[in-house]
């Protein structure tokens, strides 16, 4: 099961945001690309030609440290550039850290980047979004949606898609933790659901798994003689 996302990181320490906020069309596509060291980033940045950014204009950037002209591809200007990232950026975005695959480009506006990316399941992207506001970034998640899951992952315990679904985000978000962490209403609301659609999903579920695991009458051995 994977999980794809879309989401806004705002942070000041952000590199090509201030580029951006100058720009005409206020915004820069941008694809994350090598990373030569821990706080030395390669990016392929995509700009429109009536912004009218120049290599000197992109070597004036504190940030910037080399630049390499690469023509002009879909109708914008293309330039690869390599970032020095600030010490919080690049521990907050250390690569080794998460697996996410970037499904299309960064978009780079004064808000913040624009990110939409791939994420192996819920606990994952909870992963990185904790690890990014412990670093005081915050992450706006403006939407998150579960791929279809291998067969195998649900036929094996006689689980619909749905209640698949259901369980996991419920265990992703805590609520079988004790406190729990989140309410049926929550996760309905993640889910685009009602609150009792969520409940009878969840219930529905819970029972498929005990009855493909214990059996559907399992047999209770009393204690007493």
């Amino acid at each position: 099961m994977t999980i794809t996302t879309e989401f806004l990181i705002r942070s000041p320490s952000l590199p090509l945001v201030g580029l951006a906020e100058s720009l005409p069309s206020r915004q820069i596509e941008c694809v994350h690309g090598l990373c030569l060291e821990h706080d030395a980033r390669v990016f392929v940045i995509y700009l429109e030609p009536t912004d009218d950014v120049s290599v000197n204009d992109l070597s004036a950037l504190d940030e910037v440290v080399e630049i390499t002209e690469l023509g002009r591809a879909s109708g914008k200007d293309v330039y690869q550039i390599t970032i020095k990232l600030e010490e919080i950026l690049s521990e907050a975005f250390a690569p080794e850290r998460f697996a996410a695959a970037q499904i299309e480009p960064t978009v780079v506006t004064p808000d913040g980047w624009y990110e939409n990316k791939l994420f192996e399941n819920y606990s994952t992207f909870n992963g990185f979004k904790d690890r990014c506001e412990d670093y005081g970034i915050p992450i706006e998640l403006i939407s998150i949606s579960q791929n279809p899951p291998s067969s195998n992952e649900s036929s094996l315990y006689g689980l619909t898609d749905r209640q698949h679904e259901a369980l996991t985000l419920a265990i992703s978000r805590g609520y079988y933790e004790s406190p729990r962490q989140t309410s049926t209403a929550e996760l309905a609301e993640e889910m685009g659901i009602s609150q009792p659609s969520m409940s009878s999903l969840l219930r529905r579920g819970e029972r498929q798994l005990l009855t493909s695991t214990l059996g559907p009458h399992p047999h209770l051995n009393t204690l007493s003689r």
